[in-house]
């Protein structure tokens, strides 16, 4: 049974969830949520980014590229939506010279 059809059934019942079934239940909400987010977003970029039999070289290495990012930063979003408190985001990178 999906979180969604969990969280419904426990705001249609009479009873209410005890604080911890509660917290199981939305952090299984964000998980499915996160989950579902990605794979949508993974979906459309693949789109976006798939290279067309015209395109040349340089083209097609562009698009790898930039799908390659797309692709790890919806592994970050995976992985918070997974454990937000032991989330660590990655180092922003400064391409300026600091010298």
């Amino acid at each position: 049974m999906s979180a969604y059809s969990k969280a419904h059934q426990a705001l249609t019942s009479s009873q209410p969830l005890s604080q911890p079934d509660a917290a199981a239940l939305l952090g299984d909400l964000r998980k499915e949520f996160g989950q579902e987010l990605a794979d949508a977003v993974e979906q459309a970029v693949e789109t976006q980014y798939r290279p067309a039999e015209t395109d040349s070289s340089s083209a097609v290495r562009v698009k790898r590229h930039k799908l390659g990012a797309a692709i790890r930063t919806l592994n970050l979003v995976r992985q918070f939506a997974t454990n937000p408190r032991g989330f660590t985001p990655p180092t922003q990178r400064d391409p300026r010279s600091t010298s």
